[in-house]
């Protein structure tokens, strides 16, 4: 009984002391990997982007394969109310967001304190004023209403507009890329302007003479964006963004999205699909 026992005790001592070499081994190899890794994303890791449902997320979904190529496994995230999207991205429920411009976005860091970085400009949606009840900004009338975009930025971007159609006047020094109706000095029209919240403006159309628009919510609407009767121009400052936390724009999975959405063949994409509606960026 003696020898018997001593033999299976041996037996199992020389069981532990392979478990426990072959655990030091992978140990060392998950260090060893783990090393040199810098920001690059696990391997086989999704990239969740949050973005705008049009244009966006149509965006997106064109660079998947290329993307997929390179070993990037890109998931198009939208939410139903884009306001979300910096949140969820500062809570990290995604890696990026594609729906905002600069002007939008540092008035947003500016009130919420986001840590966040821009990963590369992308393309530009040239606001317009638009109208169901007029052909052209000559036939608007003393008193019209124009309905224009509630936050701060874009409102502003929208009185620009349309002191560069001649319609008002805004007072000198507006450094911000932020405005609203009472920074008017010169209204020779006498225009009512009425807030709404963005997205809502194309459901306002009907009832305004006219409605200064951002095209995402245009192109949404299933509205000819070429029916714009006044629209910015390729030199806009207000280029949409790809956005990340602050120090994930050197990522490996971020910086090959970024070049996806920069290249000649998502150019030529825009051109075909788009037209003037969206100019690259880039």
């Amino acid at each position: 009984m003696k020898n018997r026992f001593t033999g299976k005790l041996s037996v199992a001592l020389v069981a532990l002391a392979l478990v426990a070499v072959a655990a030091a081994g992978c140990k060392k190899k998950e260090g060893d990997a783990g090393k040199g890794a810098g920001n690059a994303a696990p391997a086989g890791k999704t990239l969740k982007v949050g973005a705008a449902v049009v244009p966006h997320a149509d965006i997106l979904k064109f660079v998947v394969p290329k993307l997929k190529e390179q070993g990037v496994n890109l998931e198009v995230v939208t939410f139903d109310d884009e306001v979300q999207l910096n949140p969820a991205l500062a809570e990290k429920q995604i890696d990026a967001n594609y729906f905002q411009h600069v002007p939008y976005l540092e008035a947003v860091v500016k009130e919420k304190n986001y840590q966040f970085n821009v990963a590369g400009s992308i393309h530009v949606e040239p606001i317009g004023l638009y109208s169901k009840k007029i052909k052209s900004v000559a036939e608007l009338k003393n008193g019209a209403q124009i309905a224009v975009p509630n936050n701060p930025s874009n409102e502003y971007r929208a009185l620009a507009l349309l002191e560069k159609q001649g319609l008002i006047k805004l007072k000198p020094g507006i450094s911000n890329f932020q405005a609203t109706p009472q920074d008017i000095v010169g209204n020779p029209k006498k225009i009512k302007f009425v807030e709404v919240e963005a997205a809502q403006l194309t459901r306002t159309l009907p009832d305004v003479d006219g409605a200064v628009i951002n095209t995402n919510f245009i192109l949404d609407a299933k509205i000819d964006p070429q029916s714009a009767i006044a629209r910015e121009d390729a030199k806009s400052p207000y280029a949409n963004i790809v956005v990340v936390r602050k120090g994930e724009e050197t990522r490996e999975d971020i910086k090959k999205l970024v070049a996806a959405l920069q290249s000649p063949e998502l150019k030529q994409f825009l051109k075909e699909k788009y037209g003037a509606a969206i100019i690259p960026a880039f």
